[in-house]
């Protein structure tokens, strides 16, 4: 009997439908899935939409630490051995629908459905080399590297099917928050994407795949950035 309630168990259908212990919520933009210290409950499994992941700090400070959509669990501290609070705020960014799963479900779920273990872990170690991968990034590229990145993360290039390029709203303070730098910086980064035909904008950003170029060849991409004002420097030089 247990190998045939295995056999028929989904994930696809258990992630996209309410019953017992889960509820399909709505969520509008900026709307919190949750908030920092609130007891931590249940785990939600986000259908449709973006949303961000921001911690704030006993000073008040707020910090992105990362940007969420379709297929991504968040909440999963929620099935720690001991329940306790939330360590950051999830909100959303666009309209979102979501599933949300109470703690013992998730718990019940895992330890009974392997094929729903093994989904989740699977989710949890992508989730894991994105945060080694955020690591890396912030300690060893540079800015406008970084932000490169970040653009082509939320235009999803990289993931299997057609790449969004016109990403959600998102403001430059943000994005300046997500890679360790001013918003003054992110401001010059994007108008030298858009004048070499990497992005476009006007109030949504549309990302190209030619972006990916600022990550791929980032020594030829600098050695472009300066060319101009040391050819200048030149002339007038030459001048004198």
């Amino acid at each position: 009997m247990a190998e045939l309630k295995n056999a028929s168990f989904d994930a696809t259908v258990f992630l996209a439908n309410a019953g017992l212990g889960r509820r399909i919520v709505q969520l509008k933009p900026k709307q919190a899935f949750f908030s920092q210290g609130n007891p931590a409950d249940s785990i939600f499994y986000i259908q449709k939409g973006r949303a961000q992941l921001t911690v704030v700090s006993k000073a008040g400070k707020e910090a992105t630490i990362t940007l969420l959509s379709a297929g991504d669990f968040v909440g999963e501290e929620s099935i720690a051995a001991v329940a306790g609070l939330r360590l950051a705020t999830a909100s959303a960014i666009t309209a979102c629908t979501a599933l949300r799963i109470e703690r013992e479900e998730m718990v019940r779920v895992m330890h009974e459905e392997h094929a729903f273990s093994d989904l989740f872990l699977s989710f949890l170690l992508a989730r894991s080399m994105r945060t080694q991968a955020d690591l890396v990034d912030q300690l060893f590229n540079s800015s406008e590297k970084r932000l490169a990145r970040i653009l082509l993360l939320m235009a999803e290039f990289g993931k299997p099917g057609e790449p969004e390029t016109l990403i959600p709203r998102i403001t430059q303070e943000t994005l300046a928050e997500m890679i360790g730098t001013t918003r003054s910086r992110v401001s010059y980064f994007m108008n030298r994407f858009r004048k070499l035909g990497f992005i476009e904008y006007n109030g949504r950003i549309r990302v190209y795949k030619s972006l990916l170029n600022v990550i791929l060849h980032d020594e030829s991409f600098k050695q472009n950035a300066v060319s101009a004002p040391l050819m200048g420097v030149q002339r007038s030089r030459s001048k004198l």
